[in-house]
């Protein structure tokens, strides 16, 4: 969804940075509002970075469920690539939910990851996007 993010951005002037450490390249998009930022090649490190970095009203968007956590945990708001909207009433019950299949995979259970991304994720997306950038402009609390 980063072109998604990078429209939005551009249309209302926000900045957006891209965190990443490398593994996958990622080709700047050339924005004058889009930054890259490269980290280390350690085990979560640009997780660590964004979670030490992200401030009230930002917004990080990531499927990655410990990430949501700790970006709510600064005040953050949180938004997943198929628009579900990461929240203080949510990221408890999705991160034993994760813990569980974490368990389950160590006992030899396959377990399945995402499905992949569809239209209507892209829609919701969008709107969540939408919604969560109103919010953070108006300043209210996250989750």
């Amino acid at each position: 969804m980063r072109e998604e993010v990078y429209r939005a951005a551009g249309r209302l002037g926000l900045a957006v940075l891209v965190v990443s450490n490398g593994s996958r390249p990622l080709r700047p998009p050339g924005l004058p509002n889009v930054r890259m930022v490269f980290v280390g090649s350690e085990a979560d490190a640009a997780d660590d970075w964004i979670a030490a970095h992200i401030e009230p009203g930002d917004i990080c968007v990531t499927s990655d469920i410990p990430l949501a956590a700790r970006c709510l945990a600064g005040s953050a708001r949180a938004l997943a690539p198929n628009g579900h909207v990461w929240s203080a009433a949510n990221i408890g019950e999705a991160l034993a939910g994760r813990e569980v299949a974490r368990h389950l995979r160590e006992l030899g259970a396959a377990t399945s990851g995402p499905p992949p991304l569809t239209k209507h994720d892209r829609s919701r997306f969008l709107s969540a996007l939408d919604t969560e950038i109103r919010r953070a402009r108006r300043g209210a609390g996250a989750g």
